[in-house]
């Protein structure tokens, strides 16, 4: 871990835990050694510094290259592991490089969902998780964030006070056998992911 990625995975951990009672629920199912793909319902500007900071160890990301447009975050999202893509014109150069990266022995955050939620329920998956999934072969890790659609709801510019919680679901794995290499056989990965991340609770107690 890079000294910027540490400070700032630092840093995010206080502030989470101070803000919004931040906390992971089923850390042991983590994978923090060797490649897995990140899956998480997104919700809310806040998921991926919240996904980040459930590791112990770094983790990677992509993100539109038009949130590289001033000089602070050109300098910045590099050391912290984020990646540029133009999702404008060619998606598939992003899970291009998330194949690459799972390849390499990273770890990677994508939303299966493809966009953050309107309303914080969780919306039908589209087929690019899939895709890594098949053509990386990595495992794939279930998450969902209780609270982080509280917190900070689509539109809003203002952050509220409240509990968010961080739910690991069991790692999932996907026999290449089991899935043709074709659009229809991505989207059935995907459609499992986003299944695994719907079924998925939390505690009474840890709800916001």
């Amino acid at each position: 871990m890079n000294p910027v990625y540490r400070l700032c995975h630092s840093m995010a951990k206080n502030l989470a835990r101070a803000a919004l009672n931040f906390r992971v629920i089923h850390p042991e199912r983590l994978i923090e050694n060797g490649p897995a793909l990140i899956c998480s319902n997104h919700v809310s500007f806040f998921d991926p510094p919240l996904v980040s900071i459930s590791f112990q160890k770094e983790i990677h990301f992509l993100a539109r290259h038009t949130l590289y447009s001033n000089p602070i975050a050109r300098w910045i999202f590099p050391r912290v592991n984020v990646t540029p893509i133009d999702q404008d014109r060619a998606s598939m150069a992003g899970l291009k490089t998330a194949v690459r990266l799972l390849k390499d022995g990273h770890r990677v955050l994508i939303f299966p969902e493809g966009s953050r939620s309107p309303d914080g329920q969780l919306q039908p998956a589209a087929g690019g998780a899939g895709l890594v999934v098949a053509k990386s072969r990595a495992p794939v890790i279930p998450m969902r964030l209780f609270g982080a659609y509280e917190a900070l709801p689509y539109g809003a510019s203002t952050p509220r006070f409240t509990t968010v919680t961080a739910v690991v679901g069991q790692p999932l794995t996907f026999p290449e056998q089991d899935f043709p290499s074709t659009r229809e056989g991505y989207q059935a990965i995907s459609d499992a992911i986003m299944a695994s991340i719907a079924s998925i609770e939390c505690p009474p107690d840890r709800l916001p």
